[in-house]
């Protein structure tokens, strides 16, 4: 038998590229829950076909609400708008490589306190995919061997950890653990204040209520004058 064609029932022509990925995931051992990214189980060109994917199935959920999207001007398209939505916009960080991030060797030895923030988060809960909207500020405490990166790398590791449907308590250990992976501080401090429309858009709708929570690692955990500090600098909320 010919070696290049492939045997009968192997062909995986038809099989929708969910599964493929899906199957590769399964192959690894690797989990795929809401907040993980999937990226490296992507194959060059598979995105625009999940994106295809995903429109055709949200069509079935608007078919199955009872939602005209043949002769409603305002629905024709929303099967396709709101795959790409999910796909490339709030939950785009399941789905691509984290941004590149430049680090630089601390040359100066800085070793005081830095804050960055606050930054703007947006989010979607995993229990409803309704939005999570509100601001981290992060604390790092550098040595003479963290990397320093600039800035505006830090909203970018924000946004790409964000982009994707999350629980608040999870989301800032995950922030957490990828900035000291990247920067190797001596300490670092985490807060995330935000708005769930889970709770205000549906169920008790509660509309000034947000939630407020911290992770602290290094010295901030162990220096409570450090973690003091941090908490005095950081603006006082409404």
């Amino acid at each position: 038998m010919n070696s290049l064609v492939p045997p009968p029932g192997d062909s995986d022509e038809g099989t929708p590229v969910s599964v493929k990925i899906r199957e590769r995931l399964a192959a690894a051992k690797q989990r795929f829950n809401a907040n993980d990214n999937i990226a490296a189980f992507i194959e060059p060109g598979e995105l625009e076909k999940l994106l295809d994917e995903v429109e055709e199935k949200m069509h079935g959920v608007l078919d199955s609400m009872v939602i005209d999207t043949k002769t409603d001007h305002n629905t024709r398209n929303t099967a396709r708008r709101v795959a790409k939505m999910y796909l490339n916009e709030v939950f785009r960080g399941r789905y691509v490589e984290a941004p590149p991030i430049t680090e630089f060797p601390n040359a100066e030895r800085l070793n005081e306190l830095m804050i960055v923030g606050p930054i703007t988060v947006r989010s979607a809960c995993s229990h409803h995919f309704c939005p999570v909207i509100g601001k981290i500020w992060i604390g790092v405490l550098p040595n003479e061997h963290t990397n320093v990166i600039g800035l505006s790398k830090y909203a970018r590791l924000v946004d790409w950890v964000m982009g994707r449907p999350q629980i608040q308590e999870e989301a800032v250990v995950q922030l957490a653990d990828l900035i000291m992976d990247k920067t190797q501080p001596d300490g670092l401090a985490i807060v995330m204040e935000a708005s769930h429309f889970c709770m205000s858009w549906r169920g008790v709708k509660e509309m000034d209520s947000k939630m407020i929570n911290s992770v602290m690692r290094g010295a901030f955990l162990k220096d409570a004058t450090l973690r003091r500090e941090f908490l005095s600098l950081i603006p006082r909320q409404n």
